[in-house]
């Protein structure tokens, strides 16, 4: 029984690494220009707890077969530990834990911390249950303010815009598709209308929770163009299954026209 038990922690350890190194069920296509260094910090980073796992599994399949029932009717003895090897592997595992975070983090604070480039474009995107809307401020270059008491699902008015009076929001464009032009530096803005959602493009390798109350802004450059999926990555209700919308990526041409059109419609 010890050795079939052995060999069966050998052969699942054994089939995970042939998944692993077989690439099966692996990222979908990388769109974006910060995309290459997250694949490659994962990368590391299941290499390394790879690594742990193959040699915690052999340990495993070897300590069943070394210390099975040999039938000879001695008794178990136990083990109180061993302070310095706890405080070994401890201090191995908070090593490698800092390390990872130290090499990752200036991958994940260059898209949320230190701003996009000059001239970026802007678009804020707005989640509520269960449905997603994106503004792009129109020639002004300026978003209306939005008025609360306005908002109004029914009549269209998912932003609480006042077109009549507010210069600045005459000519904001609305629309339930995300497009951008391919190679443009992106600034999206997130704000949520109701609970915490999460914005997710998975090709952009991006995700960003939405916090009611905040503007969040998270920046991007998308490399090929193609149309994706956006998901709500944040359990936000009963319909959180079916809050989704798309994300496309144009040339420069086709999406001036694409916002020619989406202006012409409001």
């Amino acid at each position: 029984m010890a050795l079939a038990i052995a060999l069966v922690v050998v052969f699942i350890t054994i089939l995970s690494g042939y998944f692993f190194w077989a690439h099966s069920w692996w990222f979908p296509v990388d769109i974006s220009r910060h995309g290459a260094a997250i694949d490659q910090q994962f990368m590391v980073t299941l290499v390394i707890t790879g690594i742990i796992f193959v040699l915690a599994q052999v340990g495993l399949a070897y300590a069943v077969w070394r210390y099975r029932d040999r039938g000879d009717g001695r008794k178990a003895g136990y083990s109180h530990g061993n302070n310095k090897l706890e405080v070994a592997w401890t201090a191995a595992a908070a090593i490698i834990f800092i390390g990872l975070n130290l090499m990752g983090y200036h991958i994940w604070a260059g898209i949320h911390f230190l701003g996009a480039d000059p001239g970026a474009m802007k678009v804020e995107v707005w989640g509520q249950q269960f449905q997603w809307y994106f503004r792009y401020p129109g020639p002004d270059g300026q978003f209306g303010p939005v008025h609360v008491e306005k908002v109004d699902d029914a009549a269209g008015n998912y932003l609480g815009l006042d077109r009549a009076r507010d210069v600045a929001a005459k000519d904001d464009i609305v629309t339930a598709t995300l497009a951008v032009p391919v190679n443009r530096p992106i600034e999206l803005i997130l704000r949520s209308k109701d609970v915490t959602h999460s914005f997710f493009v998975r090709e952009l390798r991006l995700k960003q929770d939405l916090v009611p109350g905040m503007e969040i802004p998270i920046h991007f450059t998308a490399t090929k163009t193609g149309r994706y999926e956006i998901a709500c990555a944040e359990l936000c209700g009963l319909g959180h299954y079916k809050m989704r919308a798309f994300f496309e990526v144009m040339s420069e041409e086709d999406f001036q026209k694409w916002l020619q059109n989406m202006a012409a419609a409001q």
